[in-house]
């Protein structure tokens, strides 16, 4: 969102203002709580922030995934949201001359995105932000719901600091407590017209997980009278097949404090089960016990079936693929067979056939059940069985594989497979693979937490300089790196051939024995 003009404000009334309110440095809320709960869900952030500018700092009222209750203003996006009229949108810091060299942003893991709307007093002066923050870039930033609820959210929270400053205001004999409770009434109608107005179903829960809250849009949804659902009966509106699974989720949850997260198929009124993505966030107090756990279900039936269409359709093509790779084989069969002086070439292109099916197998799609496993094997073994289809007819690898060998699984098989099948398919075509004397080194290093795989093509045809475009094949290599493997991809066309480094967290080569050491 392009910035508006920034406007004038008196600093001075403004920290006023704020320290009227007297909640710099309380103890946590479960009201204030809830309410940043509600926001990161909604927004689908995993950082949600009521956020109060005080002189030198930034203090946090409530916060879900930040785990700090202050940091330096110098760090703060906030301060530069309360220089706005209303709003802040950051889509991508990295691109922000603002923030693209602060800590927050250059640090691994950094905040990528932020979304803040003004916390103001009657008086038009700001107090804060209620904002949410991400790990990653939002090209699209928030949707419009998104941006009207964080809104009205924001106005929620300011209707709390109101209640909050008048109800000790009124223990002190200076507010009329009638005034208060009709404010408190306001304030309540408010939320819950919030709630009912998302197209999410909302629930929320006791610490020990007995729900007393659903929004209207769950009994719109489910056609149940309302509060039949309370307490455990929410698991019987579950297919049969997954109420078992989603009661020990649940339980899970509530015994280690983790998110919830399930996917499970749920009765609508008219008697058809939906798939549904069931969430739920656990509201801390200031010694960290849970005080509440706010949680939301979305209907997700549409996504699900064209995702199985899509699956199905994906693998039936490669069905067919892997068919073709039989036939053929067996055809070169037949033909040895009717010309025997051509069996010792025909036996060399079946190798390099049934290894381009064995190499297919890693890069085609795959469901749950069809995904191939390794079981001890080393990445160098791995992409020596890859690079088999591309040896010289004496056998001899045109490949050389280099350097320091790394434990390799199955969960990183699919992304490796990816990233050096394109490349060796696109250096038969037009690199170093296409001549008869050309050759690929492939060296491989571990550099502290790094591994570093390093692609170099030799004796190929002349580079005269980067392709114009990328096909769709590069595209894949490149978010097998890193979109799947978290890593770093960089090509160099160097007129002597090709250059190509992969620069990968060496665990990600293992994950399921980093997952385990981590346990």
């Amino acid at each position: 969102m392009p910035a508006q003009s920034p406007h004038r404000i008196d600093d001075q009334d403004r920290l006023e203002a704020l320290y009227a309110y007297d909640i710099l440095d309380t103890e946590r809320e479960p009201a204030f709580d809830d309410l940043v709960a509600l926001t990161a869900e909604i927004c689908d952030a995993p950082i949600a922030v009521i956020n109060l500018i005080a002189e030198s700092r930034q203090w946090f009222k409530a916060e879900v995934g930040l785990g700090v209750c202050e940091t330096p203003l110098e760090t703060s996006f906030c301060r530069h949201a309360i220089l706005e009229e209303d709003r802040l949108v950051i889509r991508d810091t990295t691109q922000d001359a603002r923030f693209n060299c602060t800590p927050l942003v250059t640090a691994e893991g950094g905040i990528r995105f932020y979304a803040g709307v003004l916390l103001k007093t009657d008086e038009g002066l700001p107090l804060g932000t209620l904002c949410v923050l991400d790990t990653k870039p939002r090209p699209e930033g928030l949707t419009d719901l998104q941006m009207r609820t964080l809104e009205v959210l924001s106005r929620q929270v300011m209707d709390l600091l109101k209640l909050r400053r008048a109800l000790k205001l009124g223990q002190q004999g200076e507010v009329d407590l009638a005034r208060v409770s009709d404010d408190l009434t306001h304030s309540e109608a408010r939320f819950q017209a919030i709630a009912d107005s998302m197209p999410q179903m909302v629930w929320s829960t006791l610490p020990d997980g007995f729900h007393d809250y659903y929004n209207a849009r769950w009994y719109e949804f489910t056609g149940v009278p309302a509060g039949s659902t309370d307490g455990e009966s929410w698991n019987g509106m579950f297919h049969p097949e997954d109420q078992e699974r989603a009661r020990a989720r649940w339980a899970q949850s509530l015994e280690t404090g983790e998110l919830y997260e399930i996917e499970y198929r749920l009765r609508r009124h008219d008697g058809v089960y939906r798939w549904t993505l069931g969430r739920a966030t656990p509201i801390r107090d200031a010694g960290g016990a849970i005080t509440r756990w706010f949680g939301t279900c979305t209907d997700i039936d549409d996504i699900k079936r064209m995702e199985q269409s899509r699956e199905l359709i994906s693998q039936e093509l490669s069905h067919r693929i892997k068919n073709i790779f039989a036939v053929v084989s067996a055809l070169i069969a037949l033909s040895a067979r009717q010309y025997p002086e051509a069996k010792v070439f025909a036996s060399s292109v079946r190798t390099r056939i049934n290894a381009l099916a064995q190499a297919h197998e890693f890069v085609r799609p795959h469901s749950e059940a069809s995904a191939p496993t390794l079981k001890g094997t080393t990445l160098h073994a791995f992409l020596a069985a890859l690079f088999s289809p591309y040896a010289r007819m004496d056998g001899s690898p045109r490949v050389v594989l280099r350097g320091d060998d790394a434990v390799f699984d199955d969960q990183a098989a699919t992304s490796v497979a990816l990233l050096f099948h394109e490349l060796a398919t696109n250096a038969s075509k037009y690199g170093a693979l296409s001549v008869h004397d050309g050759h690929v080194t492939l060296t491989t290093r571990r550099e502290d937490d790094q591994f570093v795989l390093e692609w170099i093509e030799q004796g190929g045809p002349e580079i005269t300089g980067e392709p114009t475009r990328q096909g769709f094949g590069s595209s894949l290599a490149l978010l097998s790196v890193e979109g799947q493997l978290g890593g770093k991809l960089l090509r160099e066309w160097a007129p002597q051939g090709l250059r190509v480094t992969a620069n990968l967290p060496a665990a990600a080569l293992s994950r399921r024995r980093a997952a385990q050491n981590v346990t």
